[in-house]
């Protein structure tokens, strides 16, 4: 029956990236045209959204959402979710309509077709390098306009299964204080579950998402880091240790 299962699996996991690899080829020539200048991204948001909803539709995905408070549409916001699998940034995407710009690591434009975009998308950061950081910032300012936000993984990496949430890293809270955005904790439940990043592991099924008041960041500076930083980890950590069918997870992935 397990070897039965694992072939399903195995199936049902190849199907996500044939989908992903026929669409994007499919969009190439609209991605081309859509990634000439940074003023075109709502209209490159809209269809990423699009793609993302349909992504999430197609691998058997349902969104169950709580959103303790509505965005405002005028306003940037720095989106700080938990991260523990490849499908979190097409979550967050389908559920902000406003354009989202994602800090994402600079290793990432390598992968052949997907690089190629990805660098003209994203904010790049290589996190050995001071110069970059630095550019960040600057990119950043450039591109929180008219509404547009930023989100950042805080983790900064998908921890190891047996890890309830990894310790934060600054850079989005810094980012968050630098522009005087607010800040908006969102708690995956269930993506560890359903799509790990263990081949073999995960099922359709309903994913809880729960996204935060936004916690304010007019007045901070630099020395507010730590303290807005532990703010919105407690949160999520809180949200996570104590949802059962989590915890119930993150036990059982370290013994399979």
């Amino acid at each position: 029956m397990g070897f039965i299962k694992n072939i399903f699996r195995a199936i049902w996991r190849s199907w996500f990236y044939v989908f992903f690899a026929l669409s994007l080829i499919t969009m190439i020539p609209v991605l081309l045209l859509l990634t000439i200048s940074e003023k075109q991204y709502p209209a490159l948001y809209k269809i990423i959204r699009a793609f993302s909803k349909t992504l999430i539709f197609v691998m058997g995905f349902r969104l169950k959402k709580q959103i303790e408070e509505p965005l405002d549409p005028t306003q940037s916001y720095m989106f700080c979710p938990n991260h523990t699998s490849m499908l979190d940034p097409f979550i967050l995407i389908s559920m902000v309509k406003n354009p989202i710009v994602f800090v994402g690591k600079a290793e990432l434009k390598k992968i052949p077709i997907f690089g190629f975009f990805y660098k003209r998308i994203c904010i790049l950061v290589d996190r050995g390098s001071q110069s970059s950081r630095k550019e960040v910032y600057f990119s950043a300012k450039r591109r929180l306009k008219n509404g547009t936000s930023v989100a950042i993984f805080p983790e900064g990496l998908v921890p190891k299964e047996n890890i309830i949430l990894s310790s934060f890293k600054n850079g989005a809270f810094s980012l968050a204080i630098e522009h005087q955005i607010p800040i908006v904790p969102a708690t995956y439940f269930d993506c560890k579950r359903f799509f790990s990043w263990t081949f073999f592991k995960g099922r359709p099924g309903t994913i809880r998402v729960k996204q935060h008041k936004p916690i304010c960041t007019k007045g901070l500076n630099a020395k507010n880091i730590k303290e807005i930083k532990d703010q919105t980890f407690a949160i999520l950590l809180n949200d996570l240790s104590n949802d059962e069918a989590y915890m119930k997870d993150t036990n059982r992935l370290i013994h399979e």
